[in-house]
């Protein structure tokens, strides 16, 4: 039960105590891979990466092939998903954003958005960006060791942000600061799509299940543990996908109008090309983890196009 007093030295309110234990001096993010602690679709396989390569063909496409095209990764690790891009033709530029040190790729590190022209694509990133909780209408704050109690009132753009996207339940993960940094993204596309791939909820599934589970927790080599802000494991929580800038669809969906299909190689191919079946019966397995609407598949895609048409509306038409 969280304590009614207000914060004492020990505690900061939980944005502030996450961003510090993440991307501090000496936090979570600068110091270990992300993907020795989480599986996302871009470990999972080499298909997500051809399927965003497929994604920005459309938008190159779409923008007459400019020269520059820009293909921006936010929040990208260590780089993962633009060294897999499969068949990037010499005038398109690969840039990572990310607060970690730059890997050494064959693409620009920056930790700042750049202007973009082209794809910019964030996969797993809002659900990292820091937010604020709040019980109430006071904001939660966190001690080192996890432990709660109730702060001040919380700000009144925090508390509107509270009764428009969760109106309902008493304890809130407000969203704003998701909703900012977005927006701040997509307002570097010059022309192009903004593309956020994230895990979250949306206004009806809410309710009051928040006071119960909320979505707030920590991992820690690809375990779920209690999130405790000291920098020792990952900190994260469901984006609310439906307060972002843009169109909402499932990952699902996305990747179909992408041309992935998990349907299994014929059978007679495996004495004809023993080889080759076995690679095509591994990308349909791939396939079918990406498209699981019970997992990976039912993450969200939001896509909000800049000065152009949204390709993948125009793929389902």
């Amino acid at each position: 039960m969280l304590a009614v007093m207000a914060g004492t030295a020990h505690t900061t309110p939980w944005r502030q105590a996450w961003s510090e234990a993440l991307y501090g001096e000496d936090g979570f993010f600068l110091r270990q891979r992300p993907a020795d602690h989480f599986r996302t679709s871009v470990a999972a396989s080499p298909v997500f990466a051809a399927a965003v390569r497929r994604l920005a063909g459309l938008v190159d496409d779409a923008l007459g092939q400019p020269d520059p095209f820009d293909v921006v990764d936010v929040g990208a690790g260590r780089g993962e998903l633009l060294s897999a891009l499969p068949d990037v033709p010499p005038r398109w530029r690969l840039t990572g954003v990310d607060l970690a040190p730059d890997p050494g790729g064959p693409f620009t590190w920056t930790a700042q958005v750049p202007p973009t022209t082209g794809l910019l694509f964030s996969n797993e990133w809002l659900d990292d960006v820091p937010l604020d909780v709040v019980f109430d209408g006071r904001l939660v704050e966190v001690a080192q060791d996890g432990t709660e109690e109730l702060g001040e009132r919380a700000p009144e753009e925090s508390l509107e942000w509270a009764r428009t996207w969760w109106p309902q339940g008493r304890r809130v993960e407000v969203g704003l600061s998701r909703d900012r940094a977005w927006a701040g993204a997509v307002a570097q596309v010059q022309r192009g799509l903004a593309v956020a791939v994230d895990y979250g909820h949306v206004l009806g599934d809410r309710g009051t299940w928040g006071d119960r589970r909320p979505t707030l927790t920590g991992w820690r080599d690809g375990r779920p543990v209690h999130a405790i802000p000291d920098g020792t494991c990952d900190i994260t929580a469901h984006v609310a996908l439906d307060s972002l800038q843009g169109r909402l669809i499932s990952q699902q969906e996305a990747l179909t109008l992408l041309e992935v299909h998990a349907d299994p190689p014929p059978k007679a191919l495996s004495k004809t090309d023993p080889h080759g079946y076995l690679s095509r019966l591994a990308e349909a397995s791939s396939s079918a983890e990406l498209l699981d609407r019970r997992g990976l598949g039912a993450y969200g895609w939001v896509l909000a196009p800049v000065g152009m048409h949204d390709p993948l509306l125009g793929s389902a038409g």
